[in-house]
C-alpha cells in the first residue's frame, strides 16, 4: 500500500499547490492542442495530479484508497503502478485525438486512472460489493462496472457538463482489458468467480 499512499499524497500536495497558484493548472493541465502543435507531450500525464478543486480531488482519492489496495496487494506494486500510470496517458488518447486543433480545450483530474484500478479491482473481484455514499445499499461490483460504463457513455455523447465522461470510460476499459494482455489467465478467473 504505500505505493498508494505516495500516489495519493503527491496529488494531494501538486493539486494544492495548483489551487494557490492558477499558472500551475495551465501549465500543467491537459491540452490537446499544446501537446499535437507545441509538442508538450507531459501533458498526458501531469493532469493526473491536478484537479478542479476540493471535492474532485477528495472524491478520486477516496476512489483510489478504497480500491488500490486490491490492485497493488494482488498484482504487486510494479503492474498497480504501470497500470495507473498507462491509464492516466490511454484514457486521454480519445480527447488527444478529437480535440488536436481547439486550443480552448483543457482537462485535469485523476479520474481516468482511477476508474482503471476500479475496473482492475473489479476484474480481480467481481463478486465483491460496492456501496455508494449516496445509495446505502451494497452492489455487485460486476453490476456496478457496467452501469458505470454505460452511464459514462450516454454522459459522454451528451456532453452536458465539464466531467471527462471520456476519461472516464476509457480508463475503465484499459483497466479491465490490459491486464488481462498481460495476464490472460485473469479473464478465466474472473468468470469462474461468477460462475461459481
Amino acid at each position: 500500500m504505500i505505493l498508494t499512499f505516495l500516489i495519493i499524497a503527491s496529488t494531494v500536495l501538486f493539486s494544492m499547490a495548483a489551487f494557490r497558484q492558477p499558472q500551475l493548472m495551465y501549465k500543467y493541465n491537459f491540452n490537446a492542442f499544446q501537446i499535437v502543435h507545441r509538442k508538450q507531450w507531459y501533458r498526458l500525464f501531469t493532469p493526473v495530479f491536478l484537479h478542479a478543486n476540493w471535492e474532485h480531488l477528495i472524491f478520486n482519492m477516496l476512489s483510489l484508497f478504497f480500491f488500490a489496495p486490491v490492485v497493488e496487494s494482488q498484482l504487486g506494486s510494479i503492474m498497480f503502478l504501470i497500470i495507473y500510470a498507462g491509464a492516466a496517458i490511454a484514457s486521454s488518447i480519445p480527447d488527444l485525438i478529437k480535440h488536436k486543433n481547439d486550443y480552448a480545450y483543457n482537462a485535469l483530474g485523476a479520474s481516468g486512472a482511477v476508474s482503471a484500478i476500479i475496473f482492475t479491482s473489479i476484474l480481480l473481484n467481481p463478486t465483491s460489493k460496492i456501496m455508494l455514499m449516496l445509495i446505502p445499499i451494497p452492489i455487485p461490483a460486476v453490476l456496478f462496472g457496467l452501469l458505470y460504463l454505460a452511464y459514462s457513455a450516454y454522459m459522454s455523447k451528451r456532453n452536458l457538463d465539464n466531467i471527462g465522461h471520456n476519461a472516464h470510460f476509457w480508463g475503465a476499459i484499459f483497466g479491465f482489458v490490459f491486464p488481462i494482455l498481460l495476464y490472460p489467465q485473469l479473464l478465466q478467473s474472473f468468470f469462474h468467480q461468477l460462475l461459481y
